[in-house]
């Protein structure tokens, strides 16, 4: 499995890349901004997208939804919970005193237990509110991809609306920490962890 991170956006969201070696399908999680900077990386590694896949709905992690599908047709997924957000992306960063462009509406909507497949790689959709209502992770083969659920050493906020700290910690533990601590955690922003560092160290779950 190919996969590529890249800071994107004004908040320097990431955005990966997971490809399929044998056949060069790919999925695109979290296109925050930067368009032309993942289509040409992208391009570099001659993947295919298939799918766009956003791990919640905030701007910093759906600004290049448009752009991106615009230039390869491929569907958008999101949760059903959070798909609202996605044509209020304007107004959700005037508010931090920044600019982006609404999303298209999803393609397909998200929930617990769904599966998600292109080229050989298939992604396990695991719901985990919190951060946001319609908040989720994505699992495949020793690695999951958190948004901002979990962080290295923290966790999302959960002061913006629709956002809940107990729900946030009871989501990491009943859908995260049951994964295998081996499992490596690619994050919405920072560096990448694991499950067994993050039970062993992160303050909020001592």
């Amino acid at each position: 499995m190919i996969i590529e991170s890249m800071e994107v956006g004004p908040i320097m969201a990431n955005c990966y890349m997971l490809g399929c070696e044998e056949t060069k399908e790919a999925a695109v999680i979290d296109p925050g901004g930067d368009a032309d900077r993942i289509l040409m990386r992208l391009a570099e590694l001659k993947l295919q997208v298939k799918q766009i896949i956003n791990t919640h709905g905030h701007f910093d992690h759906v600004g290049a939804n448009k752009k991106l599908k615009s230039a390869t047709g491929a569907p958008i997924l999101i949760h059903s919970e959070d798909a609202p957000m996605l044509t209020q992306l304007s107004s959700a960063a005037a508010s931090f005193g920044l600019s982006a462009e609404n999303s298209p509406k999803p393609d397909t909507t998200l929930s617990d237990g769904d599966t998600i497949s292109f080229g050989n790689i298939t992604l396990a959709v695991r719901h985990t509110p919190g951060h946001s209502p319609g908040g989720i992770a994505l699992y495949t083969d020793g690695h999951v991809f958190v948004g901002d659920t979990l962080f290295s050493g923290s966790i999302g906020r959960t002061d913006l609306p629709g956002g809940d700290y107990n729900t946030l910690i009871s989501s990491v533990r009943k859908k995260l920490f049951t994964l295998p601590e081996e499992t490596k955690v690619y994050c919405g922003h920072g560096p990448e962890t694991t499950i067994g560092r993050e039970k062993q160290y992160n303050p909020f779950f001592r």
